[in-house]
C-alpha cells in the first residue's frame, strides 16, 4: 500500500509532506524543507480562512478520548512534555520511563481542558499523570512505581528496541527474508524486480520488507550486514547477498539448496 501510494503521488524522498484541504490534495513539499512547509501552511490557512466551522465534523468527547487513549500501545497523559514536565509527578514518571526505556506516546493535558476534565470521568481516575495500555487504564504514578518495584513494569509495558534488535527481529521473522525496494507485485527498482523474478522460479515462500517505507531500517541494515546496497537476501537469519550473488548462485544451481 505504501509503495502504491508513493508511486501514485510521485513520492521519491523521505520526508514528503502532502497538504489536503477537504480531501483534495493542494500542495506537496518534498524533503526536509522547513521554510517551505511553513510558507505552505500559512498560504493554505489564508486560502481556507473562509471555510465555515460547520464544514468541519464535530467529534464527540468520548470518541476523542477513546482515540487518544489508543493512539499508541502505551499512552501517558501528563502535564507538559517528557522534555519539559510541568509537575513533580509527571517528572517522576518520565524519569521512571527513561530509566526502564518504556516506549510511549504522550498527551499534554494542560493543552486541552476538555480532555483534562473528561478523561477523569472516562477513566474513572481523578488525578494525573495517567498511563494507558492498549486502550485500558493502567493507573497513575504510585501504581507504576509499585509495578517497577515488583518487576512487572518492563514485562507489562512496551520497551524500546535498539535498532540492531529490531533489524535482527525483522531478519528472523521468516526463513527467507528479502529486503527490497517496493513489493514483489510492485518492485520499485530493476534490481529488486530481477531478484523477485529469480525467486519466483523456485516456488518458495518468502517475506519481504520495503526499505523505502522505513529509512531507519534502510540505512541501519547497511551497517548491520556490512552490505551497502539493495536488495539483500537472508536465509535462516544469515545474509546470502545481493542480486549479483543471487544471480550467480541461480546460474550455478547452488541457490536451490540454499533456499530449501
Amino acid at each position: 500500500r505504501v509503495a502504491k501510494f508513493s508511486e501514485t503521488h510521485g513520492i521519491d524522498s523521505v520526508p514528503t509532506c502532502l497538504f489536503y484541504v477537504k480531501k483534495e490534495l493542494k500542495e506537496t513539499v518534498a524533503g526536509l524543507n522547513v521554510p517551505r512547509v511553513a510558507k505552505t501552511i500559512d498560504k493554505l490557512i489564508t486560502e481556507c480562512g473562509s471555510l465555515a466551522p460547520a464544514d468541519l465534523p464535530v467529534e464527540d468527547l468520548n470518541t476523542r478520548l477513546k482515540r487518544l487513549t489508543t493512539m499508541a500501545k502505551c499512552v501517558a497523559f501528563i502535564k507538559g512534555s517528557p522534555q519539559a514536565p510541568r509537575c513533580k509527578f509527571t517528572r517522576a514518571l518520565m524519569e521512571l520511563f527513561s530509566t526502564t526505556e518504556i516506549e510511549f506516546s504522550y498527551f499534554d493535558i494542560l493543552s486541552d481542558n476538555d480532555v483534562r476534565e473528561g478523561l477523569k470521568t472516562f477513566g474513572e481516575w481523578p488525578t494525573y499523570p495517567q498511563v494507558w495500555l492498549d486502550g485500558e487504564l493502567v493507573g497513575g504514578l504510585d501504581i507504576l512505581k509499585e509495578m517497577h518495584e515488583n518487576g512487572e513494569l518492563v514485562t507489562t509495558l512496551p520497551v524500546k528496541q535498539s535498532l540492531n534488535t529490531r533489524l535482527k527481529n525483522i531478519i528472523n521473522s521468516h526463513k527467507i527474508m528479502l529486503f527490497m525496494k517496493g513489493s514483489p507485485s510492485e518492485p520499485r527498482c530493476g534490481f529488486s524486480k530481477t531478484t523477485v523474478g529469480i525467486l519466483a522460479e523456485y516456488n518458495v515462500e518468502y517475506k519481504t520488507f520495503d526499505i523505502l517505507s522505513d529509512n531507519e531500517v534502510r540505512q541501519g541494515l547497511k551497517v548491520y550486514s556490512d552490505w551497502p546496497t539493495y536488495p539483500q537476501l537472508y536465509v535462516d537469519g544469515e545474509l546470502i547477498g545481493g542480486l549479483d550473488i543471487i544471480r550467480e548462485m541461480h546460474e550455478s544451481g547452488d541457490l536451490s539448496d540454499t533456499l530449501k
